[in-house]
């Protein structure tokens, strides 16, 4: 693209921009966030759609302050954007944020039936289903683990039952599932789960999300099972940052998973432990539940060889060397699949990158400098072999390039460095690690390849493969457009999921 042509984008690029400023939200932007807030709780028990301006207002203040935005009762654009992120869908209920009462007009639980708490001390729980790609015995961990949170700061105790009836019921629905059609799951983003307060004890997840159990991408099954468990315990939304029970699920860190306020919410239901003190725990030790460690309990059946196991699940991202060789990143592991040949098993990161953190965002190779690059938040890494270059791992963010980078790809065609964040790309210059001018540019250019995927790698025939989730697309270079897409691992031999012996697929 040329100077002319870049500064033609530029231009309405700011004609956009300065048309989004206007003052007042356009009627579609208005009425959506107006039945955001009749769902979350924020106009009470009033009628749909018989909100005064003064009303519509004071719920925008409300929400604002539950998101710690600045309390302007104005639709603006952080606004817009905070209610677009997904979050949990029991509604924030009624509350008193400390400094002043949240509005005159009362709000209300998504839930109107409702036993406020559990009249007993031991609770059963039960997982009446499972999320898809993910092994079971690993799920069965992170939901204990998430019930031990709990346990570990109220004088509460969990243990789980394989079948039959359980206090607590946790399942995997998609779309509409009878609670109602202003609950029904609509897929990736948005809600992501909702529970029931007591007595009911129920908490339903999206099935159709990209649930993982790491901290790398996908949406952490720990936290959200964390979060739904302290709904079903009787606990509403907390308006304190980065609490656990805050509307928006928090992220995992080197901080406990639980805030004062949570635990303060919990104790004020079931007193403290009977023994000893409060447990707290940070979020460093839940960040990786695939650890390898065998089956606790006795074996599981959709549980197979390591080797295969990220035929079933997501991996963080994806690349080959000029052999051909694949390698595929999960958490803190890779897998080497050779050229016609099975996938090795799970082998740690930084046995073969020392320094290289776990969870990865994007992973290429370069055929014009023979190096590997690896791409987390801001940072960057490259390695000729297992030797880091000198002056890495860097700040990229300080360079232009984007923060937590979809996928990263070397493209011969250009011989550049390109990377995919949502719906745009970024074409790199390797000496030095740069930003090209007239980039970022529209995903558009790359005719039929969506929005973000997880990895990308070229393969022997010259085509260039993209991946998300379970599925493929194959893009042809010379004719720019995506020409085929499919389901990976059972209909790409060379990915490493059919026994190259027998030809069978392995999962």
């Amino acid at each position: 693209m040329g100077p002319r042509a870049a500064g033609a984008l530029r231009a309405a690029l700011a004609l956009g921009l300065l048309a989004a400023a206007q003052p007042g939200p356009a009627p579609r932007q208005r009425r959506d966030a107006e039945l955001f807030l009749e769902k979350y709780g924020y106009f009470g028990k009033q009628a749909p759609g018989t909100h005064s301006p003064d009303e519509f207002t004071d719920a925008l203040r409300d929400f604002q302050r539950v998101t710690h935005l600045p309390l302007s009762g104005v639709l603006d654009a952080p606004t817009l954007h905070q209610m677009a992120l997904p979050r949990c869908g029991t509604g924030d209920g009624e509350r008193d944020t400390g400094t002043q009462q949240a509005s005159s007009t009362r709000r209300h639980r998504r839930t109107a039936q409702h036993g406020g708490r559990w009249y007993k001390r031991h609770l059963t729980y039960r997982v009446v289903n499972w999320p898809q790609y993910l092994p079971q015995h690993k799920v069965r961990l992170a939901v204990r683990a998430a019930f031990e949170l709990w346990s570990n700061v109220s004088s509460l105790v969990f243990w789980e039952v394989r079948d039959g009836p359980a206090d607590i019921r946790l399942t995997f629905f998609h779309g509409d599932h009878n609670d109602g059609l202003n609950n029904a799951f609509d897929g990736p983003g948005g809600a992501l789960a909702h529970a029931f307060f007591p007595r009911r004890g129920e908490a339903h997840f999206d099935s159709a999300e990209r649930w993982s159990l790491h901290s790398g991408k996908g949406r952490n099954l720990f936290i959200v099972v964390a979060h739904e468990v302290g709904h079903t315990l009787g606990l509403q939304h907390s308006p304190v940052r980065r609490a656990l029970m805050s509307p928006y699920y928090k992220k995992l860190g080197k901080d406990f998973v639980l805030s004062w306020d949570d635990v303060l919410a919990v104790q004020s239901l079931y007193g403290k432990p009977s023994k000893g003190l409060a447990i707290q725990l940070p979020g460093k030790v839940f960040t990786h539940f695939q650890d390898w460690s065998t089956d606790p309990y006795g074996g599981d059946r959709q549980q197979r060889s390591p080797s295969a196991y990220y035929c079933h699940s997501f991996f963080d991202a994806i690349t080959a060397d000029g052999d051909h060789n694949i390698y595929i990143f999960k958490g803190n592991h890779y897998w080497m699949v050779p050229v016609h040949g099975n996938a090795s098993d799970p082998q740690p990161l930084q046995t073969r990158w020392p320094g290289l953190p776990a969870g990865i965002d994007a992973s290429a190779w370069s055929q014009s400098t023979g190096k590997f690059y690896f791409f987390k938040g801001g940072r960057c890494w490259r390695y000729m072999g297992s030797r880091l270059d000198a002056g890495f791992p860097t700040k990229c963010s300080a360079r232009g390039l984007p923060r937590h980078p979809d996928t990263a790809l070397h493209f011969q065609q250009l011989r550049r460095m390109v990377l995919f964040k949502g719906p745009k790309y970024y074409v790199l210059g390797e000496e030095p690690l740069a930003l090209e001018p007239y980039y970022p540019r529209s995903l558009r250019d790359w005719q039929g390849l969506p929005s973000g995927t997880a990895g990308a790698l070229t393969h022997s025939d010259g085509s260039v493969y993209f991946f998300r989730d379970e599925r493929y697309w194959c893009f042809q270079p010379g004719q720019l457009r995506v020409v085929a897409s499919g389901k990976w691992a059972a209909e790409l031999p060379w990915m490493g999921c059919w026994d190259g012996n027998s030809g069978h697929v392995l999962f």
